[in-house]
C-alpha cells in the first residue's frame, strides 16, 4: 500500500475507493495542499440517483473532509445527448421538461451528505446546460472537435463494445465523450477544477477531458477512479427483486434502505463499511473480528451508518428498531412499508397472487407461484397454501392491516383505504 502526503488519496486507498489513476503523484501534491478541486458528474435520467451514484458521493465527501473542493455536476445538457458506457442500445431521448423535473428531484440528496457554501472547501454545484446548450456549432468543431481524433474514440470502450456486438450507435451518443471532456475543460476555466472522478467505465471519457484539457492549454487535470460495484458473488450491486436501489427516500423508502444493507453478504460487510459509512477505519477493523453470527451485529451497524448518513439518524434508528420488533420480537411494526388498497376491493377481495405483486414482494404472478409452491409467502405470518386465497377484510389483523411476507425478512403492510 502507497504512502501517500494527503490525507485524501490515503483516506481513498484505505477504503478501497482508488482503481486508476492518471498520476498519482502530481493529485497528491495538490490534494496535500488543499487545493484539489474536483468534479464528479451526474446525468439526469431518472427522478432518483442510485446507489452507485452513492459511491462518487462518498468519494466527494472525503475529498472535502481532507479540506478540498466538491463540484457536485448537474448534466443538464450531457442527458439530452445520452451516455453510451454499458448500454447495449440508445439510450431513450428525454425531452428538457422530463430532464429538468429529474433535476429538481435529484438535487436535494447531495446536501444531506455535502456541505454546501462559500466558504473555501464547501461544496457548489453548477449545471453543464450552462455551458452547453450554448455552444455553436461550427465555433465548437473548429475549437474543440478538432483536438479528437476518431481512431481514438473508437477504441473507447463505451463505442468500441457497441461495435463488436453489431449494436448501432448513433451519431448523437458519438458526441457524449466530446461534451463530457469539454465540461472538464470549462470546469476548470469556471471553478479551477483539476481532479475528475467517476466509476471505472467512465475512465476513458474522463482521461479524454484530462488530453483536451492539455491541448487547450488548461493546467494539468487529473482523473481518478473507483471500482465497479460488484458484491462478493460477483453479481452488479444495487438490484433487488423491487428494481434498483434508489436514493431518494419516495422511491426507495429508509426502512428498505437499511433492509437491503442488513442482507448483505457476509463477505461483503467489511468492504461496505468502509465505502458507504463514516466509521473510523479502527471501529470497521473490531467489526471485521466478529464470525460466526455475531456477522449479522457488524451488518446492523452497516445498515444503520449508511441509512443514517443518507436518511438521517432518526431514520435510521426508526428502521433499525421496526426490524428488531418485527423479525426478533415478532410485533407487528407500523412504520413497515405500506401499500393501500380501495375499501372496495377489499371487501370484493383482493388474490393473493395480485396482492404480493401489487407489494413489490415479487415481480410476477407466476414468480408468487413459485414461491408459494417453496413455502415462501406468508400472509400474517401464516404460510400461503392455497394460490387461489382471497385477502379480504377478515384477514385485517387488530391493527387493521394484512401482513405479507416474503421469506423472514421481507415484509409489506396492506391497508384499506
Amino acid at each position: 500500500m502507497t504512502a501517500f502526503k494527503s490525507d485524501f488519496l490515503n483516506t481513498l486507498q484505505e477504503r478501497g475507493f482508488v482503481h486508476q489513476c492518471s498520476d498519482f503523484e502530481g493529485l497528491d501534491a495538490l490534494a496535500a495542499k488543499g487545493e484539489a478541486t474536483a468534479y464528479v458528474g451526474y446525468d439526469c435520467t431518472a427522478p432518483s440517483l442510485h446507489i452507485g451514484n452513492f459511491l462518487t458521493m462518498m468519494m466527494l465527501y472525503w475529498l472535502q473532509q481532507s479540506g478540498n473542493k466538491p463540484i457536485t455536476l448537474m448534466g443538464g445538457g450531457t442527458t439530452m445527448v445520452g451516455d453510451p458506457s454499458g448500454k447495449d442500445e440508445t439510450r431513450a431521448m428525454r425531452t428538457v421538461a422530463e430532464i429538468e423535473a429529474n433535476k429538481a428531484s435529484i438535487r436535494g440528496v447531495f446536501a444531506k451528505v455535502l456541505r454546501y457554501g462559500d466558504g473555501k472547501s464547501d461544496a457548489i454545484m453548477l449545471d453543464n446546460a450552462e455551458w452547453l446548450t450554448k455552444l455553436n456549432w461550427i465555433e465548437m468543431l473548429r475549437d474543440i472537435g478538432r483536438h479528437f481524433s476518431v481512431n481514438r474514440m473508437l477504441t473507447m470502450d463505451s463505442v468500441r463494445l457497441r461495435l463488436e456486438r453489431e449494436q448501432e450507435m448513433s451519431f448523437i451518443e458519438f458526441n457524449y465523450m466530446v461534451c463530457q471532456a469539454y465540461d472538464f475543460v470549462e470546469l476548470s476555466r469556471r471553478a479551477g477544477c483539476r481532479l475528475q472522478m467517476g466509476g471505472s467505465d467512465q475512465w476513458g471519457n474522463i482521461v479524454n477531458g484530462v488530453d483536451l484539457g492539455r491541448r487547450m492549454g488548461s493546467p494539468q487535470l487529473f482523473a481518478l477512479t473507483t471500482p465497479l460495484l460488484t458484491t462478493a458473488s460477483g453479481d452488479k450491486m444495487g438490484k433487488t427483486a423491487k428494481g434498483a436501489v434508489w436514493l431518494n427516500a419516495d422511491q426507495f423508502s429508509p426502512y428498505d434502505f437499511w433492509q437491503y444493507w442488513r442482507n448483505v453478504e457476509d463477505a461483503d460487510v467489511v468492504k461496505f463499511l468502509k465505502l458507504f459509512t463514516i466509521l473510523p477505519i479502527s471501529e470497521i477493523n473490531k467489526l471485521a473480528a466478529l464470525g460466526g453470527s455475531e456477522i449479522n451485529e457488524a451488518k446492523k451497524v452497516l445498515a444503520t451508518e449508511a441509512t443514517a448518513l443518507l436518511h438521517g439518524r432518526d431514520a435510521a434508528n426508526e428502521a433499525a428498531e421496526t426490524a428488531r420488533r418485527t423479525f426478533e420480537e415478532g410485533a407487528l411494526a407500523e412504520t413497515l412499508p405500506t401499500v393501500e388498497i380501495p375499501h372496495g376491493e377489499f371487501e370484493a377481495g383482493v388474490g393473493v397472487l395480485a396482492a404480493f405483486v401489487k407489494a413489490e414482494l415479487v415481480a410476477s404472478n407466476g414468480e408468487a407461484r413459485r414461491q408459494i409452491k417453496g413455502g415462501g409467502l406468508r400472509v400474517n405470518d401464516a404460510a400461503v397454501t392455497d394460490e387461489k386465497m382471497l385477502l379480504t377484510s377478515a384477514n385485517l389483523t387488530p391493527e387493521g392491516v394484512v401482513k405479507l411476507s416474503l421469506g423472514k425478512k421481507r415484509h409489506v403492510l396492506l391497508k384499506p383505504a
